[in-house]
């Protein structure tokens, strides 16, 4: 059996191709009009005794559906990815104003007055002590006691900061230390820090988000907000 070529150029005649090229193709892709030329073109000028059989003829066209299915399948994904675009714009200006939990150990007061943080303690612990100190001078302005905590995330707040602190917005340092079978540990901080921008477009990987003292995140990094 003679293989067909897909090769239709050779069989469409000059009008055929004058006519489909300013409708039928956009940026030189083949539409389904052309196709349909190319492929009647085809049959009009094959060998009379050695024709296109019927599977030859139904696989062309299967092929070209094929490729007409891919591309309609990139339009839609296309469209969901702007989608999900927009979506992610749209959640990043809800969080401007907010506080986003961030690793470190610097806050500042909350627009209530009070400052809030979170630990994960690789171990239980017998006790859990927070301190709150001034970051120039280390001196402790507030504490506070947990009992017994399972291993895990452990938030806590200190909800009754001075005035002057909260009108001047000023920082505090956090440190936490836990009892644990093992002795006293020493245990990293994560902070609510606020949301003063948020920046991308279409052409970047994602939204970015600057957190007050502490720079620039991306916002598929956001576990937690307030």
């Amino acid at each position: 059996m003679t293989e067909i070529s897909t090769d239709f150029s050779r069989f469409a005649p000059a009008s055929t191709a004058t006519d489909t090229g300013s409708a039928g193709r956009e940026g030189g892709v083949l539409a389904q009009q052309d196709f349909l030329a190319l492929l009647t073109a085809q049959l009009k000028n094959q060998d009379p005794l050695k024709p296109m059989d019927n599977g030859q003829f139904l696989a062309q066209m299967a092929q070209f559906s094929t490729v007409e299915g891919i591309g309609e399948m990139n339009d839609t994904l296309k469209a969901v990815g702007e989608g999900f675009w927009a979506n992610r714009v749209s959640a990043a200006a809800n969080l401007l104003g907010h506080s986003v939990l961030v690793p470190g150990g610097l806050a500042r007061p909350d627009a209530e007055g009070a400052v809030h943080g979170a630990i994960d303690l690789p171990e239980g612990a017998k006790s859990v002590t927070v301190s709150y100190l001034d970051p120039m001078t280390d001196t402790v302005l507030h504490t506070e006691r947990y009992g017994a905590q399972t291993a895990g995330q452990m938030t806590f707040s200190w909800t009754e900061v001075p005035e002057s602190l909260v009108s001047a917005r000023g920082q505090v340092r956090l440190s936490v230390q836990a009892e644990t079978l093992d002795g006293t540990q020493i245990i990293p901080t994560s902070v609510y820090g606020k949301v003063t921008s948020a920046q991308g477009g279409p052409t970047s990987d994602g939204i970015t988000l600057e957190i007050e003292d502490y720079g620039t995140i991306d916002s598929i990094e956001v576990t937690a907000f307030r």
